[in-house]
């Protein structure tokens, strides 16, 4: 069982806040010390899956209390091991036999994924660097059409937390987040592009590789797996399941092909650099748009009523344009392979 430990730290007369939000919620277990005369601190070890539940309570009851702080940490085991919490059945209420006890999601919760997102992107030298050295490895490798240095191009490349905070800020409705989601994806492709172009013009290399002309069209299979890479993002951080091997999944869809493109617009290869491009922006649409799909089968929601509405509709809207813009693209694929 995956578990976290809620760590609180309230002035003593206002400990009864929380009290009131724990008495109707199962929990693993809560300790208390008295940190200070001016604080108390209350510890709530519980299921990974209630964690949400219960920060939101807590954030509603005791946020306007001067001096609280909340903090969530991830507890790695437990001796003894912890049972799941069972819910009571009222008096006169029947259970079905083959009805669950706790039928939630196990993933993290929405603050925890903020945190984790965060971290992702943030411009820094580092990112810029990331995605510089990515370009430069997965240009040598096309180049000589050697498939085992584009994957390790691919495992460098910072391109799956950009994506993935865009899908998470669209299903929030968060528009700053999706501001920064966006710039640090814009300077991460146009750093892979900007070289990719600049090889590109300077050397002299034959368009006819097969690592090039393999991502100068777009397929149902790269469709799909654009989707199940965007799909695979979102559900490896609302799980808080490592996510360094879905980052080289995203990589797949995004590097090669943005590389392969810059390199052709460098050479002057105007039509293979579009099928390169359209490419790209295939990708891009079924990553996000999986990415939010997967958000939302997940349960993820603002907590406040005013930013569920603007997060619908934001949702809505974005689903609407990326279902839109995808049928296209298979329409176009279909009717290119009967041509």
């Amino acid at each position: 069982m995956a578990l976290r430990l809620i760590e609180i730290f309230i002035p003593p007369k206002d400990e009864y806040r929380v009290k009131k939000v724990l008495q109707d919620l199962k929990v693993l277990d809560i300790w208390q010390e008295r940190f200070s005369k001016d604080l108390i601190h209350i510890k709530i070890l519980l299921p990974i899956e209630d964690t949400e539940e219960v920060l939101d309570l807590l954030e509603k009851h005791i946020s306007r209390v001067e001096g609280y702080r909340i903090m969530l940490f991830q507890v790695e085991a437990s001796i003894p091991r912890p049972e799941q919490p069972e819910r009571e059945v009222p008096e006169g209420e029947v259970q079905p036999n083959d009805q669950k006890p706790n039928s939630k999601t196990a993933r993290i919760s929405r603050e925890e994924l903020y945190s984790d997102i965060d971290t992702t992107i943030k411009l820094s030298k580092t990112f810029i660097l990331l995605a510089l050295l990515s370009s430069v490895v997965a240009a040598i490798g096309i180049l000589q059409n050697n498939v085992p240095v584009i994957i390790g191009a691919m495992v460098i490349a910072p391109l799956l937390g950009p994506n993935v905070a865009f899908s998470l800020a669209t299903t929030l409705g968060d528009i700053n987040l999706a501001k920064r989601a966006l710039k640090a994806n814009m300077m991460g492709i146009l750093t892979v592009f900007s070289f990719a172009a600049f090889v590109g013009f300077i050397f002299k290399f034959d368009p006819n590789i097969p690592e090039i002309l393999s991502r100068t069209k777009v397929t149902l299979g790269d469709i799909v797996i654009a989707l199940a890479a965007g799909s695979a993002a979102a559900l490896s951080l609302t799980t808080g399941v490592s996510s360094a091997l879905i980052g080289v999944m995203v990589a797949v869809a995004l590097l090669p092909p943005l590389v392969v493109f810059g390199m052709l617009m460098g050479h002057g290869e105007w039509q293979l650099a579009m099928g390169a491009m359209l490419l790209v922006l295939t990708n891009l649409i079924c990553i996000n748009l999986s990415g939010v799909l997967t958000f939302l089968a997940h349960g993820i929601r603002p907590r406040k009523y005013g930013d569920a509405d603007r997060a619908r509709k934001a949702t809505t809207v974005a689903l609407i344009l990326w279902t839109f813009m995808l049928i296209l693209l298979v329409l176009l694929i279909v009717l290119s392979q009967k041509w």
